[in-house]
């Protein structure tokens, strides 16, 4: 790797400016593809979160102000821009993360779905009204912001996941203090410029980089109202537990490990197809990979050869070639982790068919031989017991377990600790039905591999994989961002002479 000292500088954003604050530790920022060192990210310190808080809270009242249609005509504009400049953002997440560019260019669009729902906040922040609920009185609702409001981002998605959260928190009438994974932190930036130049006013979004102390001086702050969080579940525990000490409103996402039953009726090609994609798509580092194959009856020997052939045949390759089905692991950190994975597995007694380890990063291209690769990885003969079967790998293993039939899958994936993402491929439409109102999981795909909800309908997973009461984005989103208030209202004509003692009534 080359030093850090000739790189650049990846800053905080608070007041519409790039601005190193009070930091004093950095963290090195890489290309995965190639183990370069790109940039080194500031890390904030409770003084810079302080100082983006305090610029948070002085601009959201004006902004709370500011009429709904006018501040979706803000993300109208912004809206415009990202159409405008989302390849040049697609381009940013690959160097960082290492997914592959059309990958990353899906990732965007998804992204862009929710920035579209929120420019319809005007209609979303209508309340009811109730004429003549007791005599002279009307009564009705109105959603209001919450004020400062704080989204804690992971490195999968640096661009999707901030946009299920932001978006929707602004148009609200909130300010948004986003706080990106370190480890590839310069999308958030490019999003910052992007807001200003479509004109959101100055402290409305705010960037602040950082590790642990970022975080925990968000929690802590009580000039944050709510914070969102997308990462894994014993950080989503932590959050939700420390941000209910301090009377936050907190919605954190966990972790994930996702079933995909295969029946012995399913098309056998079409399913190869998606669990191909969806186990090894961005290196399976997804919250809704699927990272167990739960065959059902005699559809196992017909479905491993074929998965064994497409798993040993992927096109690993640098993110940026067009021809890439999968690129890079995020870190050397994480790929070493996942081989350790790996070896518990073979440690365990799962049948590795196709082992990725080992894989020659000079074949994904030049210059890569120092990234961080690891080919897709397959086991069979995957148990219950076994901890690549328990616990969250996120990397490119999929593990086929064998059972005798649909009621035995079902038992199994309802015992599972983690209930984010789960599919069924079968033909039959009893079949279908049945698994969809019997499974004790979030979101539900029936021949859909990766069921992740369109923006108007929200995400999110049951059990230790959501701590919180609303999902994100939809108008689970914009509930979560707003109070509900109530307001009973009648004038003197109307009101009768003498002390009322008793509990009004309609009457």
């Amino acid at each position: 790797m080359s030093g850090s000292s000739r790189v650049p500088t990846i800053d905080h954003f608070i007041l519409g400016a790039r601005t190193c604050g009070t930091s004093e530790r950095f963290q090195e920022v890489t290309n995965p593809a190639t183990g370069i060192v790109t940039g080194r990210v500031a890390l904030a310190n409770r003084s810079d979160v302080d100082m983006a808080v305090a610029a948070a809270q002085q601009a959201f009242e004006k902004w709370a102000d500011v009429p709904p249609i006018r501040r979706a005509r803000v993300l109208f504009k912004f809206l415009e821009l990202l159409n405008q400049q989302k390849d040049e953002l697609a381009r940013l997440i690959t160097l960082e993360h290492g997914k592959v560019f059309t990958d990353a260019q899906g990732e965007v669009a998804r992204g862009i779905d929710i920035l579209e729902f929120a420019c319809g906040i005007p209609q979303l922040l209508k309340g009811d009204f109730t004429d003549q609920v007791s005599t002279g009185i009307d009564n009705w609702t109105l959603r209001q912001p919450l004020g400062v409001v704080a989204g804690i981002t992971p490195f999968n998605f640096p661009v999707m996941v901030p946009m299920w959260m932001f978006p929707v928190a602004i148009a609200a009438g909130n300010s948004f203090i986003l706080k990106p994974s370190p480890t590839d932190p310069t999308p958030s930036l490019f999003i910052a410029e992007l807001l200003r130049q479509a004109g959101l006013p100055d402290g409305v979004f705010s960037v602040i980089q950082g590790d642990k102390e970022a975080v925990d001086a968000l929690i802590e702050h009580p000039g944050v109202k709510a914070i969102s969080f997308v990462g894994s579940t014993p950080i989503a525990n932590y959050i939700y537990e420390r941000g209910a000490h301090f009377g936050k409103r907190v919605q954190a996402l966990g972790g994930a490990k996702n079933h995909l039953v295969v029946m012995p009726d399913a098309d056998i090609e079409k399913t190869v197809d998606a669990l191909i994609g969806a186990a090894y798509g961005s290196a399976g580092e997804r919250c809704m990979a699927i990272s167990v194959a739960v065959l059902v009856g005699e559809v196992a020997d017909a479905i491993m050869p074929l998965l064994v052939e497409r798993t040993r045949t992927l096109k690993v390759l640098d993110g940026m070639n067009l021809a890439a089905e999968m690129g890079p692991i995020v870190t050397a950190a994480a790929r070493d982790r996942i081989e350790g994975y790996i070896e518990q597995g073979v440690e365990e007694g799962a049948t590795l068919l196709v082992d990725g380890r080992g894989f020659n990063g000079d074949a994904a291209g030049p210059d890569c031989a120092g990234g961080y690769w690891l080919g897709g990885t397959l086991f069979d003969h995957v148990t219950p017991n076994m901890r690549i079967y328990q616990e969250e790998i996120f990397g490119p293993v999929l593990g086929c377990l064998r059972v005798k039939d649909f009621a035995e899958a079902v038992k199994l994936i309802n015992a599972h600790e983690f209930g984010n993402g789960v599919s069924c491929f079968t033909r039959d439409g009893n079949v279908a039905r049945e698994f969809s109102r019997r499974i004790e999981v979030g979101m539900v795909g029936i021949n859909v591999p990766i069921p992740v909800p369109m923006a108007w309908h929200g995400f999110g997973g049951w059990k230790r994989s959501l701590f919180g009461d609303t999902h994100a984005y939809g108008e689970e989103g914009v509930r979560f961002y707003t109070k509900q208030k109530s307001v009973m209202q009648r004038w003197p004509e109307s009101i009768a002479k003498g002390a009322e003692f008793v509990m009004p009534t309609a009457k």
